[in-house]
């Protein structure tokens, strides 16, 4: 592990031969050894998403659990792929499912941020023995249009800031309507989310032919009830975005009449995907995972 940093980073190999990046943040030395979590970003996001929640769930104490989160082809520190038309959920499952056998993980618990929620959701149906208990951040079978026409509309079309004032800056004017609850100071660390960094100064966070994938025109993104019902066999959390345009509050009425064991919780304040880094949000993530842990 880096002196420098609390967690350690990983790279493996794909089927076509992509290094794809990972974090791995470790339980506290001596703690029991409780179920770990894989964390899953969304579309144009990346690992480092989830540095704070895992800082939380991997700290000192009796629920120390080790943590991993990932970044995708296209995404944070992974390879590019030359051929955009693989930015797509069943392959990207399929890194997901590969690393999971590689770093013996089936059964691990999830934390999926929007498409990772997909993800999450689809492997349930092809492979029901990959996951344990999985919490979803604001994701769900339907998918509502305006999200999804929003997210295209600047998937691959952001300018690059040429200064972190100038990133901390867009990301903020881009979220805080749908964001009122974020803290000011919080918006560079969220910018920092976003890029990676170049010789101190913002780089791309992900290849922009990640817009190519993106489609909107084509109609409504299809209904996934019948992968959602693959997911009653394991404990099963929501989390929704008070102001969020992707996931609806009829569609997580629907999923906990699917579901009835469902958990889903309503995050204050925040839009599409909630930033899982309030004490509130990650409180409620630790919780569910301790109280779905082998006794």
């Amino acid at each position: 592990m880096s002196r420098a940093e609390p967690f350690d980073e990983i790279r493996y190999t794909t089927r076509d031969g992509l290094s794809l990046y990972a974090r791995i943040y470790p339980a506290a030395p001596g703690s029991f050894r409780l179920r770990p979590v894989v964390c899953l970003p969304g579309l144009t996001r990346n690992s480092r998403d989830f540095h704070v929640l895992a800082l939380a769930l991997s700290a000192p104490g009796e629920d120390s659990r080790t943590v991993y989160s990932l970044d995708y082809r296209g995404r944070g520190r992974s390879d590019f792929d030359s051929d955009w038309r693989n930015y797509a959920v069943p392959i990207e499952m399929q890194d997901v499912l590969d690393f999971l056998i590689s770093a013996e993980l089936l059964g691990a618990g999830f934390v999926g941020t929007s498409r990772g929620g997909l993800i999450a959701m689809i492997m349930c149906a092809a492979m029901p023995a990959a996951a344990g208990p999985i919490v979803l951040n604001d994701i769900g079978p339907v998918i509502e249009r305006a999200g999804l026409a929003r997210i295209s509309a600047y998937a691959g079309r952001m300018p690059l800031p040429g200064s972190w004032a100038e990133a901390t800056k867009l990301v903020r004017d881009m979220n805080v309507r749908a964001f009122p609850a974020i803290p000011e100071d919080s918006w560079e660390t969220v910018a920092r989310q976003w890029f990676n960094e170049y010789k101190g100064r913002p780089a791309p966070g992900y290849d922009n032919k990640l817009a190519n994938a993106m489609s909107v025109l084509d109609g409504p993104a299809p209904a996934l009830w019948p992968q959602f019902e693959a997911m009653k066999r394991v404990p099963l959390m929501v989390l929704r975005g008070e102001h969020s345009d992707i996931l609806s509050a009829q569609t997580v009425e629907e999923m906990r009449h699917r579901h009835p064991a469902l958990k889903a919780v309503t995050v204050k304040g925040q839009g599409h995907a909630p930033l899982l880094m309030d004490k509130l949000t990650i409180d409620a993530i630790r919780g569910f995972f301790a109280q779905t842990d082998p006794q």
